[in-house]
């Protein structure tokens, strides 16, 4: 069964270590544009950039049986985002692991944001993905709507938006 617990800086190598395996299975599938076609593990770039996610305030785990299956982050929009136009969580991060694929971890952590944002009051979460016309459909799968598209470098990035309805007593 997959839980979900609060991430630590001493999840920094499994967050990695995600990430290498992603970028395994998407330039296997041909699509390397996403996130590259190197281990992120070699890049002292992206090895800062993720250990500077494990320390974020608001770092999800999902784990099962010890093992480290997924990570969310929400935080700041990046930097390419549109401006928020009212308070919002941003969800900064979503990664889980293609050995896993089928599971919908990332559904459950999807839900954890929208969760929180409920209970902290908050009515719009925003996340943006690599605009490939299967991961916008995911996303659009778990409620969110696709609101722009935008060139970042080389590739093209979907913003996608979802309403949250305030937490009452009932829900």
């Amino acid at each position: 069964m997959v839980e979900l617990r609060p991430g630590t800086p001493d999840d920094e190598q499994a967050l990695l270590d995600l990430f290498d395996e992603a970028v395994t299975w998407l330039v296997a599938r041909g699509q390397p544009e996403q996130w590259g076609s190197e281990p992120w593990s070699g890049s002292e770039r992206h090895r800062a950039f993720v250990g500077d996610l494990a320390r974020h305030e608001r770092f999800v785990i999902a784990e099962e049986d010890g093992a480290v299956v997924g990570a969310s982050v929400v935080g700041e929009p990046m930097p390419y985002a549109p401006p928020p136009r009212e308070p919002e969580h941003y969800i900064r991060l979503l990664v889980t692991s293609r050995r896993h694929r089928g599971r919908d971890i990332g559904g459950l952590l999807v839900d954890d944001v929208l969760h929180a944002a409920r209970e902290a009051g908050v009515e719009l979460v925003r996340v943006d993905c690599y605009a490939a016309p299967g991961l916008v459909a995911w996303y659009e799968r778990h409620g969110f709507v696709a609101v722009q598209r935008l060139p970042v470098g080389a590739v093209e990035v979907c913003v996608l938006e979802q309403r949250v309805a305030p937490a009452t007593r009932d829900n």
